[in-house]
């Protein structure tokens, strides 16, 4: 081969190598497919809205729990945690104070008791079956508080405030407001109680007009005229304004949709003390006393009916 022909072939040969060497040394790697990492995910669990937690604050003297719409009556200490459909109340001589969280609480007089409704962030809502208690709402507008009364379709309903609820259980329910504004309804109606105002709602009617609350209470008790009896036993009786809480002899008594009220006292021999203490729910106290002998050794006068024969 001539030395023209070898250069041809050499050239060509090296034209031929030039796209190996580019497809070796100047093209990209095959792209490999990434590599996917399974990442847990957390599961979200809606828990709803949170739930006021409610508590026994301050007991004085006996106060009892009942566990759920059908469990019994047990004493209760400060502290205790009660939760919906739970109940409280207190006996004759004795007071407890419910708090729910940093929202309200409540102060129930004696021979009170109350039911717990709904505990949530939003609304609370309690049952009073009877007595009297007195609620400090601390909403600010978050919150609101609201007391149904047994036996009736009165409601008192607040976002903040203070205000005491009595019923006697039995229709008769009163409201009066010391801060703020409660709405007290029932009967269809609805009114407004403002700062030093009360309300009443008596058996199937609706809230009276908002007045403005007495600066005094009604209390007026029939004492006996003799200052000494034979008998051990007395039938004391007044009349208090209504939906006012009555002791007589530190006992609480119920009064009717009149105000009227009747109990009876036992005596023992010598002298005895009456005490009659009412309680309204503008905040004012009336008391009445008096004083009685009991002697069993003095008998009525009799007639003999043969005297003039």
């Amino acid at each position: 081969m001539s030395p023209r022909s070898r250069f041809i072939v050499a050239l060509l040969a090296i034209a031929a190598m030039v796209p190996l060497a580019w497809w070796l040394l100047l093209s990209e790697p095959p792209t490999q497919p990434p590599l996917v990492v399974p990442v847990a995910v957390a599961e979200v669990i809606d828990a709803g809205p949170r739930l006021i937690e409610i508590h026994l604050g301050e007991v004085t003297g006996k106060v009892q729990l009942r566990h759920g719409l059908d469990g019994g009556w047990v004493d209760g200490k400060s502290g205790d945690v009660l939760q919906a459909s739970d109940g409280v109340r207190t006996s004759d001589g004795s007071y407890a104070v419910l708090v729910g969280d940093e929202t309200w609480e409540v102060k129930m007089e004696p021979g009170t008791e109350v039911g717990i409704g709904e505990l949530k962030e939003s609304i609370t809502r309690l049952l009073l079956e009877s007595g009297m208690a007195k609620a400090t709402v601390k909403g600010g507008g978050r919150h609101t508080f609201e007391v149904r009364a047994s036996n009736s379709d009165a409601v008192a309903s607040t976002d903040g405030g203070v205000f005491t609820l009595a019923s006697n259980g039995k229709g008769t329910v009163a409201l009066g407001t010391e801060s703020g504004e409660v709405a007290f309804s029932g009967g269809g109606r609805v009114v407004i109680v403002r700062a030093g105002q009360q309300s009443i709602v008596r058996p199937g009617q609706a809230p009276t007009t908002p007045l403005t609350i007495p600066s005094s209470l009604l209390l007026k008790v029939a004492l006996p005229t003799r200052a000494t009896i034979n008998t051990p036993k007395l039938t004391v009786k007044g009349d208090v304004e209504p939906g006012s809480m009555v002791e007589v002899q530190g006992r609480i008594v119920t009064v009717d949709e009149r105000g009227h009220f009747e109990v009876p006292v036992s005596l023992r021999e010598g002298k005895n003390g009456l005490s009659v203490k009412a309680r309204g729910v503008g905040g004012h106290e009336a008391k009445s006393a008096g004083e009685v002998e009991l002697d069993t050794t003095v008998t009525a006068p009799t007639i003999d009916k043969n005297l003039w024969k």
